[in-house]
């Protein structure tokens, strides 16, 4: 199960019983929070930028943040650490974090828009080779291949313009 608030997966689980399944339906949708849903149904998993959320709302970029940074904790995105190091790398930037993390097929890419169309791209892609060096290019051009993600980062903040960002 995926508990939600306002499209934004929060919590999941799996078990078997359904009785637990209702249990925590009952629960969230009742208004229990996060603690005290797992508290009732213990197959609840979440991470603890959660709770942070369910306090006070992260919003815009660092939602978006938030939310690709952990799916590698959750199924099915949990088989894929080398798109989780690139994301991590990333986020450890503070001028990448002020922009909009894209992503597609493991490729990584950043905007200065918030919204749908991304059209606002700044910077290089990095494509994760899950087998081999992240590849670093714009317009279907590979300029060079890192053994790293932090490696492909640096380039991609030493190729940003000076001065950008935030999202908006």
């Amino acid at each position: 199960m995926s508990l939600q608030d306002r499209r934004t997966r929060l919590a999941y689980g799996r078990t078997s019983d359904l009785a637990e399944v209702v249990g925590a339906t009952t629960a969230w949708l009742g208004g229990d929070g996060l603690e005290r849903t797992r508290a009732r149904a213990p197959f609840v998993r979440f991470r603890p930028w959660a709770l942070d959320h369910e306090r006070e709302p992260f919003v815009g970029v660092e939602l978006t943040w938030r939310i690709k940074l952990d799916r590698v904790h959750m199924p099915p995105y949990d088989r894929h650490p080398r798109a989780h190091a690139l994301l991590a790398a990333a986020y450890a930037q503070p001028v990448l974090r002020r922009l909009m993390p894209v992503n597609s097929h493991f490729d990584l890419w950043f905007s200065t828009r918030i919204e749908r169309p991304w059209t606002a791209n700044v910077g290089y892609v990095i494509a994760v080779d899950h087998d081999g060096p992240y590849s670093v290019g714009k317009g279907g051009d590979v300029v060079a291949r890192t053994g790293t993600a932090e490696e492909a980062v640096a380039l991609v903040v030493a190729a940003l313009p000076e001065g950008i960002g935030p999202a908006s």
